[in-house]
């Protein structure tokens, strides 16, 4: 599977597929300009540490991710002088945090 790939997207997500690559462009964007670590602390769940400055555009992207794939946990806080944000998935959606994961490393260097 490349980054590039929507395969993994998975059938629940009920984001119409016309504003898949919109949202994703929107991932990578935040990837490219905000995401300062990741680290994956389970199977199921990822670390993301960003610039505290994209806070409002990254409650807004997760807010609105929330809503069309219900199975995503984001928890954002300040620590430390960055934002943590902890995205958490049921062990049957590991394959979409893996290929968020994926995305998220080849937008840190980019």
């Amino acid at each position: 599977m490349t980054t590039d790939s929507q395969a993994w997207v998975p059938e629940s997500c009920t984001l119409p597929s016309g504003q898949r690559p919109l949202r994703l462009a929107e991932f990578d964007y935040l990837f490219a300009t905000a995401l300062l670590a990741q680290q994956r602390l389970s199977p199921t769940e990822l670390l993301w540490r960003l610039d505290p400055t994209a806070e409002a555009t990254a409650r807004d992207l997760i807010g609105r991710e929330s809503s069309c794939c219900s199975f995503f946990s984001f928890t954002l806080a300040a620590d430390t002088g960055t934002l943590r944000l902890d995205v958490q998935v049921p062990a049957a959606h590991v394959d979409v945090l893996d290929a968020l994961a994926l995305r998220a490393a080849a937008g840190m260097t980019a």
